[in-house]
């Protein structure tokens, strides 16, 4: 059941992955701008934060193991119809559609794994869970790589295919069904205000670096998001019938645990969105190249997770998240020197010490949510854990791409002053942009792909620290308010088969 489950995560993590390594390609073949490649990344994750509490409530309630199916199936028609895609905004929204169906897929895997997995057990399964969602957002890229290397860039979304349907028939056989068999009625005003407030605010992050971080679209679109997101906080404390319970924010570990995952994610999103392009655009990798690269992360995280339940055993788990996102910090900071003429293993180092101290927090982060939740309502518990993760990294792309894009434009004004306008609009646009009008220039052009160069890289530099600053700031916090020991809440009964409640006794016996 586990394997079924983390084969189910992994097509969520590799479907929003392997898009990475093709944005340079996509720059080129589909002539996307950067806000556009910024879209093609961030439409995923809108749309996959704004549904997870409607989706983890419905999995609560009408069943977690068909919701998982329903997504499965959704993911697989929206990635086909993605692989057709002519033009960005077609690819756009079938990411969209991706996103929509991961939403139901992933909040189904960890809440079947705490209903299934006894106490004693279930931050072994979690933090194995977590592995795996690390290890997919490496296997992707390599995917991807793999078929941009030998097709065009519609191929990385047929990557999911097989995966899928091994899934669906492997989960129609092995997965039990298990839903909240005390549900009231569907919040839905509640699941209206979420999905409207939540993709508002994404959708400011997002195109805030276009409009400007002050600028009136950018204030009223966030106002308002806020201001929606306020009405349905009000709304659950008044309801009776809640989808998302406000009291569990009074226990401490689901607070700081959703607090310190969506700042882990801010990094890990927006600084992977840099790495990627720096290592093809910068260094000159091929897509497959710069995969291949990546693969370490996977290793790590799939050697690293496991090991984090007996350290927070021995340490506590306060301790144990603290110092591990105080190892990210370093690693981010690492990331920040990295200069035009770095090597590769100067990445490479950086991003051990990263992804060591990520793989050691996330396990005992993800934990630390569920333990505040009842088992009946692990579909919406797990949405918070993944709304944290969504959102995080939504902001992560937005800002620490928004810091970069200013600063590079910034850089490149006066070494595009002479061009010609559409050339000196497609330089300050993208390094893509720069290097494609430096080609165009023959010998004179150098001078422009070198100037783009440093002016990516300085301005990536900048995000790197700010993404530093942030995970620091993350780890003091769940350093002082994480509980060293995680309590499990109060939990309804669990909805399993008694048949299976046996031999799950039996296999821990």
């Amino acid at each position: 059941m586990l394997g079924v489950l983390c084969l189910s995560l992994l097509i969520v993590f590799v479907g929003n992955s392997s898009l990475n390594v093709a944005i340079p390609t996509l720059s080129e073949d589909l002539h996307a701008t950067q806000s556009q490649l910024q879209w093609v990344v961030a439409s995923y994750s809108l749309v996959f934060a704004g549904l997870l509490f409607s989706t983890g409530a419905l999995g609560d309630r009408f069943g977690r193991k068909g919701a998982l199916q329903f997504g499965l199936v959704g993911f697989l028609i929206a990635a086909s119809l993605a692989s057709l895609s002519t033009e960005m905004w077609q690819l756009i929204g079938c990411r969209a559609l991706m996103g929509a169906a991961a939403a139901f897929i992933m909040p189904s895997t960890l809440s079947i794994i705490v209903n299934v997995f006894p106490v004693s057990e279930r931050a072994k399964a979690i933090a194995i869970w977590t592995g795996i969602a690390g290890a997919g957002g490496s296997l992707g890229p390599i995917a991807s790589g793999f078929l941009l290397e030998h097709f065009s860039w519609s191929s990385v979304f047929l990557v999911n295919v097989p995966i899928v349907v091994v899934a669906l028939v492997a989960g129609a056989r092995l997965l039990p069904r298990s839903r909240d068999e005390n549900a009231t009625r569907i919040d839905a005003l509640g699941s209206f205000l979420s999905i409207a407030g939540l993709l508002g605010l994404v959708y400011t992050i997002i195109e805030a670096p276009a409009h400007g971080w002050l600028s009136a679209e950018t204030l009223l679109f966030g106002a308002v998001s806020l201001l929606v997101l306020g009405l349905f906080v009000a709304w659950e404390l008044h309801t009776p019938t809640p989808m998302l319970e406000m009291r569990w924010f009074k226990h401490r570990s689901f607070s700081v645990g959703s607090a310190g995952m969506g700042l882990t994610f801010f990094a890990l999103f927006g600084m992977m969105f840099l790495v990627t392009q720096f290592l093809q655009l910068v260094i000159g990798y091929s897509a497959l190249n710069t995969a291949v690269r990546m693969l370490p992360i996977a290793a790590v995280m799939v050697i690293v997770s496991p090991q984090a339940p007996r350290l927070v055993h021995r340490f506590g788990a306060n301790r144990v998240v603290g110092g591990g996102l105080a190892v990210v910090a370093v690693g981010a900071f690492l990331l920040s020197r990295l200069g035009v003429d770095s090597s590769y293993w100067s990445i490479f180092g950086a991003f051990v010490v990263m992804v060591s101290g990520m793989s050691v927090a996330m396990a005992p982060l993800t934990n630390a949510i569920m333990s505040g939740v009842p088992r009946d309502r692990a579909g919406v518990g797990s949405a918070m854990n993944d709304v944290s993760r969504e959102l995080g990294g939504s902001l992560g792309v937005a800002v620490l791409g928004s810091i970069l894009t200013s600063q590079y434009a910034s850089s490149m004004a006066s070494s595009v002053s002479g061009l010609p306008a559409s050339a000196r609009s497609a330089a300050e646009s993208s390094l893509a942009g720069a290097l494609g009008v430096a080609g165009r220039l023959g010998g004179s052009g150098d001078a422009v792909a070198s100037a783009a160069k440093q002016a990516f890289v300085d301005g990536m530099s900048i995000a790197f620290v700010v993404g530093a600053v942030v995970v620091a700031i993350a780890a003091i916090v769940a350093g002082k308010l994480l509980p060293a020991e995680i309590d499990e809440a109060d939990h309804a009964p669990v909805d399993v088969p008694e048949e299976l409640v046996v031999e799950v006794d039996a296999a821990v016996a």
